[in-house]
């Protein structure tokens, strides 16, 4: 069948990607994984692994030296990652958090400077949003940047930092106007080696043992002005466009994790035996293990349709689906993968229960996706106020783009039946609500 569009599937460099991730992080991180998780060290194993074969930063444009993947490219990396070992996963995952505000706001100056050592594998790049009293409302931070000639002096703590201390650059917000709200936030590169920064101890966590979460600290640490990213003020305003981007990255992580916890209660049910039989042919068990597959599906799709509006985005397309398509996938994969690898452990039994075996981590390292980038809840008020706005409508589905050139999928000329334009929205099906939420055409 000679089809007018492209398959709604990745395409065969996508599924060739997942094949080479999938047999590096089976051969090189794996094995590694427990004794990571126990000793809750580093897992260089896998940073050793993934610069080695480039798949650290595939994100960063080859402009800047990296590999230039798309962002489905990027998810598929982190998932592949996320099914052997979710701590190894965070070292893509993250430095793509790092380095997102720089992509987005920054001067080109900067992107040479700070993205190439990161292409290059030299260099890790975090991220340092939270504060001890600024989590879910970021805005409230007290972090304090304050102008010296031609520095800033930052004073304040960042917490709950991924990969602390082990990353060489952070992309970090700090209140430059504290008269002016949200609007005075302003985003800063800084050095792990700029004099007056530090770490504090290690968190001790309950998930993903393998990333170090640490406290950063500013003492009077003085930041060259051409490290600010973006203009003074616009710090917020790149915050929270980064995270449309990175929050799709945690749901390629708990769609890994979740993945991960299917393939081996798949694999153990069918050589368990109780009663004569393999416990796989319980019609209860499989009853379980059919929910478990249908909802990951279900989230990969939704990841995935986020990953290509993601995309398309960082192309300079406008999006506006995008903040509602990344809080819903990260929403309901890191629900999914909760609620898959408690499933698992149910399903192995008393086994699941112990260390000896890896779907206990597996549950504890998924519980940490639905809480950072933004709680569940946060997610849910995000993806509602998106709704009430009439930024985002059921109907409007990114598929069904205007008629024009290069409005097919991925760029594809129209013709198609995804190219068709969108319809008008009848409204008399809403007598009580005059002005109904939904996008005019």
């Amino acid at each position: 069948m000679n089809d007018p569009f492209p398959a709604y599937a990745p395409s065969e460099e996508h599924e060739l990607l997942r094949a080479t991730v999938r047999e590096l992080a089976e051969d090189k991180i794996a094995p590694a994984a427990a004794d990571v998780d126990e000793q809750s060290r580093y897992p260089q194993e896998a940073l050793d692994a993934l610069t080695g074969a480039g798949l650290h930063a595939v994100h960063i444009p080859d402009a800047y030296g990296g590999e230039g993947a798309d962002a489905l490219a990027t998810v598929i990396v982190i998932e592949e990652v996320a099914r052997v070992c979710a701590s190894s996963s965070l070292i893509p995952a993250v430095n793509k958090l790092g380095t997102v505000p720089v992509l987005l706001s920054a001067s080109e100056e900067l992107k040479k400077r700070y993205l190439a050592p990161v292409a290059r594998g030299e260099a890790m790049f975090s991220y340092a949003l939270s504060e001890a009293g600024a989590g879910s409302d970021a805005a409230s931070m007290k972090t304090r940047a304050v102008r010296d000639g031609d520095s800033w002096m930052l004073n304040g703590t960042k917490m709950w930092i991924t990969n602390a201390g082990v990353s060489q650059y952070y992309t970090v917000m700090a209140v430059t106007d504290p008269d002016r709200g949200a609007n005075g936030i302003s985003a800063f590169v800084v050095d792990k080696d700029d004099p007056g920064v530090s770490f504090g101890a290690l968190e001790k966590k309950l998930g993903i043992k393998g990333s170090p979460t640490r406290p950063v600290i500013f003492e009077d640490a003085r930041i060259p002005a051409d490290r600010m990213i973006g203009a003074e003020g616009t710090g917020f305003k790149t915050a929270l466009a980064t995270l449309d981007h990175t929050r799709i990255t945690i749901a390629a992580q708990a769609l890994g994790i979740a993945q991960g916890a299917l393939d081996y209660a798949a694999g153990y049910v069918k050589q368990r035996e109780q009663f004569g039989q393999p416990v796989a042919s319980f019609e209860g068990v499989q009853f379980m293990l059919a929910d478990m597959a249908m909802k990951l599906e279900a989230a990969r799709q939704l990841t995935y349709h986020a990953a290509i509006l993601s995309e398309w985005a960082m192309r300079g397309e406008r999006q506006p689906g995008l903040t509602f398509a990344s809080s819903a996938a990260k929403c309901f994969a890191s629900d999914t993968a909760m609620e898959i690898t408690t499933d698992a452990v149910q399903l192995l039994g008393g086994y699941g229960y112990v260390k000896d075996y890896p779907v206990e981590r597996m549950m504890r390292d998924a519980k940490i996706t639905q809480i950072y980038e933004g709680t569940n809840q946060i997610q849910r008020m995000v993806m509602a106020r998106q709704l009430l706005k009439g930024l985002f409508s059921p109907t409007d589905l990114r598929f069904l783009r205007p008629a024009g050139p290069g409005n097919g999928p991925s760029g594809a000329k129209s013709g198609g039946l995804f190219s068709r334009p969108v319809c008008p929205i009848k409204t008399d099906y809403f007598p009580s609500f005059p002005d109904p939420v939904l996008n005019r055409c």
